[in-house]
């Protein structure tokens, strides 16, 4: 199989072609990002797809700012939905799978108060959160062979993150961090592996839908950020609890958005690390890079 993986310079994408790069596969992959694929463009999803055969796209390609999605939401709009219903409808006339990532930003205007599954109402209180959904809605409507993965909180080794920006500040400064959003930190490299292997091991076909992942267990940022301190044994780092209104921003973010991943596992057979012990591991990574 030909394996196409968009979005490849971010978190995610790194670490899938890490995988990719370092184990033996039957399949060959193909690694881009926007110099090499402009997935705006219709006419050139389809002439990669075609031209390279692909069979599967895995699309980690997104709009991730949620603050400046707010006054570029046209923007927003062309990567985490036009572009998505072109990957979906390249897939569609090809046969093919899409595998795309979306977020717990679909449900930011709900007040849950247990794991989200996957058939709850969504309501996005903002631009990020809405350009999602409606990637969501296209690959719907196209009706395309597909698994869309929902996830939050993603950090890893790459890009910008919450950890990188907490191993930045915490030994410059005190610092305040909200403790009244809840949810999940996931590390990309273990959304990564969980990509992977579905692919690998072919399981996508017949399990078309949607699916929730994160690493285990619950947490605010405040405690999140607490756990980062204390594992990267930062001297003297003082972080204090604050609630978000101390914090003014365009978007209302989620107070709550921890995923059920009780689909993911049973369909998948995935085993799902804790998030303090994958913390940990990339904390490890990061010291020894």
């Amino acid at each position: 199989m030909n394996i196409l993986v968009t979005g490849v310079n971010g978190q995610l994408g790194s670490h899938i072609r890490l995988l990719g790069e370092s184990c033996e596969s039957d399949n060959r992959y193909f690694y881009t990002d926007v110099e090499e694929l402009d997935i705006t463009r219709r006419d050139a999803v389809f002439n990669y797809v075609l031209t390279n055969g692909i069979n599967v796209i895995v699309n980690c390609a997104a709009y991730t700012n949620v603050d400046k999605s707010e006054d570029d939401e046209s923007t927003a709009e062309l990567i985490n939905a036009t572009a998505v219903r072109h990957l979906a409808d390249s897939m569609k006339v090809s046969g093919g799978t899409l595998i795309h990532i979306s977020t717990d930003y679909v449900f930011g205007g709900n007040s849950y108060n247990k794991p989200c599954r996957e058939d709850a109402q969504t309501n996005p209180t903002g631009a990020y959160g809405r350009t999602k959904l409606h990637g969501e809605e296209a690959i719907a409507d196209v009706g395309c062979h597909y698994i869309l993965i929902r996830t939050g909180w993603l950090y890893s080794e790459f890009g910008n993150n919450f950890v990188k920006t907490m191993l930045r500040i915490l030994p410059e400064r005190p610092c305040k961090v909200v403790f009244d959003q809840v949810g999940t930190p996931t590390y990309a490299g273990d959304l990564a592996k969980v990509i992977f292997d579905i692919v690998e091991n072919e399981s996508y076909r017949g399990n078309d839908g949607i699916y929730h992942y994160s690493n285990e267990g619950v947490c605010s940022w405040f405690d999140f950020a607490k756990e980062i301190g204390r594992q990267a044994a930062i001297e003297g780092c003082s972080i204090a609890p604050c609630h978000s209104d101390e914090f003014p921003s365009k978007v209302v973010r989620p107070s709550y958005s921890v995923l059920d991943k009780t689909k993911i596992k049973k369909t998948f057979g995935v085993e799902v690390p804790y998030w303090t012990d994958s913390l940990a591991i990339c904390l490890e990574n990061l010291k020894k890079n």
